[in-house]
Formats: structure tokens, sequence, C-alpha cells
């Protein structure tokens, strides 16, 4: 992967809606931090979410894994549903939620553990214990994640001495391990230099073949770069989800246009 290549859109109506955002309210105790959001996701597709800081950018994808219900007096309304079925209904089993729709977050947080040890730690704690089916569930998502030719002699080395972007790798791989439908990138390169930056945007373009990816970026360009579809927030309020091209060059609210100029943000 040389250059950043984003596929054309596929035709409406060949587009599947994977996640489907109702109705949207989120409170932080007495602050409405998300105020009647709607949104759908297409399968095969990278959505991004922009807006400046505190706009409820990772509060509403923390929502799409049900990461919120760790927060104390937090409370939410309305529905999000997962292919047509809801993932706040009583019956899903958070747990296994999780493992279909996998979260990476802004730092890399790899366990001290070694490489090997990091991917195949949700493996283990899933109950697998085949040790030869566990390598090579291993090694397809250290491959998938971009990552395997510059670990595979080092597998038992710490995770820790990886470098940054190696270190991000890493935990994308160690989602991909668990085989998760929907993949959530929160900020995934805002600690990493600009090389790594390259790689992990070049990375997200591969996988959207795989898997359906939502990202929260404040960097537009990188929006503009990696995704199909892109939904501008602003003080807890969806103003504006569309195209990529069409939120960057040809917006239809004045306030999208202004924050995409920089006039505010």
């Amino acid at each position: 992967m040389n250059t950043l290549v984003k596929e054309n859109l596929a035709p409406v109506a060949d587009r599947k809606v994977r996640i489907k955002a109702e109705k949207v309210n989120f409170y932080y105790g007495k602050q409405h931090a998300l105020k009647n959001i709607n949104i759908e996701v297409y399968q095969n597709h990278v959505t991004a979410l922009i807006g400046p800081s505190g706009c409820g950018k990772s509060t509403f994808i923390r929502l799409l894994n049900r990461m919120n219900d760790l927060i104390s007096h937090a409370r939410f309304e309305g529905n999000i549903y997962l292919d047509n079925k809801s993932i706040y209904a009583p019956s899903v089993d958070v747990v296994n939620l999780r493992r279909s729709i996998g979260m990476v977050f802004q730092k890399p947080n790899p366990f001290p553990k070694s490489i090997f040890e990091n991917v195949s730690y949700g493996l283990e704690v899933n109950g697998l214990r085949d040790n030869a089916y566990i390598h090579e569930k291993v090694v397809k998502a250290l491959k998938k994640a971009a990552l395997w030719e510059e670990v595979k002699s080092r597998l038992n080395e710490s995770a820790l001495k990886l470098s940054g972007g190696q270190q991000q790798r890493l935990c994308i791989a160690r989602c991909l391990a668990v085989e998760p439908e929907v993949i959530l990138f929160d900020e995934p390169c805002a600690s990493l230099d600009p090389i790594s930056t390259r790689k992990i945007e070049e990375l997200i373009l591969e996988l959207k073949k795989d898997y359906t990816i939502v990202i929260v970026t404040h960097n537009m360009q990188q929006a503009a770069r990696v995704s199909d579809y892109t939904a501008f927030l602003y003080l807890g309020e969806l103003i504006e989800l569309d195209k990529t091209d069409v939120i960057f060059t040809n917006p239809k609210n004045r306030m999208t246009e202004e924050y995409i100029t920089g006039k505010f943000g």
C-alpha cells in the first residue's frame, strides 16, 4: 500500500445500512451532550465524525459499542441498531456486542505483554485453547494490520518496545483477532507522527474492504483522505451528514462551510 486511493462509492441501492442511530440523546448528568442524532453507517464504507472539541464526536462513537455504559450518572435515549437489531435491547450481551464492534483508541494501549500475547489475549479470554489455531489467528491479524513483516522475528518481545505507530497497529491487530464486524477508531493518529499516520490511513482504506468503519478525527484533511461519508457535529447536534466530497467541496449548511474553511473550530 503505497498511495491513498479511495474506491468509488457503491450505488445507493447497493449500500447496506450496518448501523443506524435514531433520535439519540445522551446526558452526562444534567449536561445534554448529544441532541436528537440520526445517522446511518454503511457496510464497507468509512464514516468520519468531525467537529470542534467537545462537540460530541467521541461520546457518540462510544455509544456504538456501549462504552458509555461504564459512566455513572449518564443517560441514553433513542435507539441504535446493528443490522436492524437494537444494541440497547435488554437481551443484548454487551461483551458479545463489543466483540462485534471493536474499538481502537486515541493513544496506543498495548498490554505489558509480548507482541504475540497482546494479539492472542482476546482469543484466550474467549476460551480458545488450541495453540496452533491461536497462532494462525495471531499471524492473520498481524498481517491484516500491516505489521507482520516488522515483528515476525520478535513475537516474544515486549510490545512496549515497539514505536508508537507500531503499537497502534498492534492494537488494531488485537481488535481484528476476535473478528469484529465494525471497527471504531477514536482519533487513532492523534499521538502519531506523519509517517505513522499515513500507514494507519492506508490501513483503514484496506480494512474497509472487510469491515465497516467509523472514525473520529480532528484532522479534516484526514477525514477527506480516508472517509466516504462525513458527519459534522457541533455542540452535540448533527449539523450535516453527506458524502465526504460534498461536505468538503459543496456543503449545504453554512455552519459546515465555516468550520471546513477554518472560520471557527
